[in-house]
């Protein structure tokens, strides 16, 4: 096995150790893609970039042009500059990453039934399973997080979205349809400028389907992270 190839492919993959590819983490399924018993491809949560980069690599190791591939849209443009597509092929503004030292993006929630944040005693470090519904996004996949706050008078929770290894390992608690409120994370790179007020295209980061999201910047700050925000007013496609 090659050692860089298992690192390149390890810096592509998600690291969300989610276990729907067949293999207990990322790292397992990297090593046995440089192996090549694995398409490194079958990850679920591959994002569209990634996809692109292996396929480019694909071509360049078989001494083909990858000229003809620019129209579908996915590559470098001819000045190096990024582009941001979806699993779709639609374009988005900026990746929201998540903060130092958290599992995934923060996101502020309200179940449909806001009487089980206190009826199941929620609490910061619980995990939790449910599912957004309606105008709130409609994500059709089961959301799994880290709750990070709790408030029992509203109803309201804030926490980190994550893949599904912990609830499966750990147990969870269901809180069934949800509305997401907000998100909140840090940009690196965008291609248009951030302003408070505006409305954006922009991708959660980690997010199992690769689909754009749509929100309202109503909080920036800068911080030695890159651009600090708060979105609201969500919605995907």
């Amino acid at each position: 096995m090659s050692e860089e190839k298992k690192k390149r492919i390890l810096e592509l993959l998600p690291g969300k150790d989610c276990g729907s590819c067949g293999f207990k983490s990322c790292d397992e399924m990297a090593t046995a893609a440089a192996d090549g018993k694995v398409n490194p491809d079958r990850c679920v949560s591959l994002s569209s970039n990634a996809r692109v980069q292996l396929q480019l690599e694909k071509i360049e190791n078989s001494g083909a042009s990858t000229t003809a591939c620019n129209d579908c849209g996915l590559w470098e443009t001819a000045t190096g500059g990024k582009k941001y597509v979806d699993f779709l092929g639609r374009e988005y503004d900026f990746v929201l990453q998540t903060f130092p030292n958290e599992p995934g993006p923060r996101e502020t929630i309200l179940p449909h039934n806001p009487t089980l944040t206190k009826e199941l005693e929620i609490k910061k470090g619980d995990i939790l399973i449910g599912r957004p519904l309606g105008m709130s996004c409609g994500c059709p996949i089961t959301h799994c997080g880290v709750v990070m706050e709790a408030d029992y008078k509203t109803g309201v929770m804030v926490w980190c979205v994550t893949g599904p290894l912990q609830p499966r390992a750990k147990g969870f608690k269901d809180i069934g349809y949800y509305i997401a409120e907000a998100y909140e994370g840090i940009i690196k790179d965008t291609r248009k400028e951030l302003r408070v007020g505006m409305r954006y295209w922009f991708q959660p980061q980690r997010c199992m389907l690769q689909w754009r999201h749509s929100g309202l910047i109503n909080f920036l700050t800068k911080t030695s992270e890159g651009a600090q925000v708060r979105i609201e007013g969500l919605y995907i496609g």
